[in-house]
């Protein structure tokens, strides 16, 4: 006698469920660091230099700047698996 299939309980395999579970490119976590490391190095630049160089022209828009870029950084730990 064949059992019923059970569908309620069943487990769908990772393969076949859909949805995006691709790995992320090879790109992408050099990046995500990297605009991390780029942005706490505008912010520290900014506070050693002092007026000295060419980006003091911004003032206190470097925070902005800074926080801007590594905020980019972390919105891509969001999508990173």
């Amino acid at each position: 006698m064949a059992r019923a299939r059970d569908t309620e309980n069943s487990v769908v395999p990772p393969e076949r469920r859909g949805g995006d579970d691709a790995p992320n490119p090879v790109w992408f976590k050099p990046i995500m660091f990297g605009l991390m490391l780029i942005g706490l190095t505008w912010i520290i630049v900014f506070y050693v230099s002092g007026t000295t160089l060419p980006i003091a022209e911004l003032g206190d828009g470097n925070i902005l700047v800074g926080f801007g870029i590594l905020f980019l950084g972390f919105l891509m730990t969001t999508r990173w698996r």
